[in-house]
């Protein structure tokens, strides 16, 4: 196991080495879909401008990882099949968002299948599997083995992600400040937020090139958010300025990582991390701005400009 596992780093390592100018190239995705009411939209008025702030930005396709159990009406339903019709596709992000740590292997697999059977019959739908909360096992080695060798079995491949910013905080501190009528600075939000991502893929693409020595397609992970449905466009913006290219789901997935499988001791994160922890590579192994103490620091200070606690 171990040399196969070497051998398939080293194969990742070597593929597709790139040029010393190489194009930065990301693909964006969504996860929770649909999606509770956020701070400032209605779900169906957070799809339409998310739909609208894509096709601004000339975004030919995005992914969209989606939970069936939060569909709750046939209004919802037509929320995903929306995103299709625009261009986008979907794909398994579970049924129900259970941590794989919490549940026994068998009850997680039913859980990933019933997300399935609702998912493949629809237009745009992907064979990709996201691990909820991105939790692939932790330090439960046989449970993680399980579940891909499950996964393998079913014709998922894993969903897995390279960048990150953690805009599911965001959001939630969006939705607090909102509740406790307070001033939100829509200025602000918009520059952290787009700040924060383009720093969360430059940094992923630097680990990944001492990792595996090339730049790969990354795969940013967003959530369906009132602040994406603002400030999509924007991000998309600053990210090429900042000399990113936007490619499909379906590239960012054709690349030889869709194969990969850290052994690491705690399988719990972006791709990015577990193959420079398996490599031997120095903690921090992840973007600053994921450590909630920074981030809630940061949208005090800059969104809500108060001190924060």
């Amino acid at each position: 196991m171990i040399r196969i596992l070497a051998t398939t780093l080293a194969a990742l390592t070597l593929a597709l080495a790139p040029t010393a100018n190489a194009q930065k190239r990301i693909a964006l995705t969504f996860d929770d879909t649909p999606r509770g009411v956020g701070a400032f939209f209605t779900k169906e008025e957070r799809a339409r401008r998310l739909i609208a702030g894509l096709r601004e930005a000339r975004v030919e396709q995005a992914a969209f990882f989606v939970n069936p159990g939060k569909v709750e009406s046939p209004a919802d339903a037509a929320l995903v099949d929306g995103y299709v019709r625009a261009g986008h596709v979907i794909a398994n992000h579970s049924f129900s968002h259970p941590h794989l740590n919490r549940l026994a292997a068998a009850d997680y697999l039913a859980d990933l299948d019933k997300a399935e059977a609702w998912l493949a019959p629809r237009p745009g739908h992907r064979p990709w599997f996201r691990f909820p909360f991105l939790d692939e096992g932790g330090k439960d080695k046989a449970k993680r083995d399980e579940i891909r060798a499950a996964l393998a079995t079913r014709g998922l491949t894993n969903g897995y992600v390279t960048a990150e910013g953690s805009d599911w905080n965001m959001e939630q501190l969006a939705i607090d400040a909102k509740k406790a009528g307070k001033a939100i600075d829509m200025a602000g939000l918009r520059d952290l937020y787009v700040e924060t991502h383009v720093q969360a893929a430059d940094f992923a693409d630097a680990l990944m090139i001492k990792t595996i020595g090339r730049s790969p397609p990354h795969v940013l992970l967003l959530h369906e958010t009132d602040i994406a449905a603002l400030y999509v466009a924007d991000l998309v913006k600053a990210l090429r300025t900042d000399g990113w290219e936007i490619v499909t789901a379906d590239t960012a997935y054709a690349d030889p990582l869709r194969t990969a499988a850290p052994d690491v001791p705690s399988a719990n994160g972006t791709l990015t991390e577990l193959l420079a922890w398996e490599k031997g590579l120095p903690a921090p192994r992840w973007y600053e701005r994921n450590e909630i103490t920074l981030a809630n620091r940061l949208f005090a200070e800059r969104v809500l400009h108060e001190k924060a606690q």
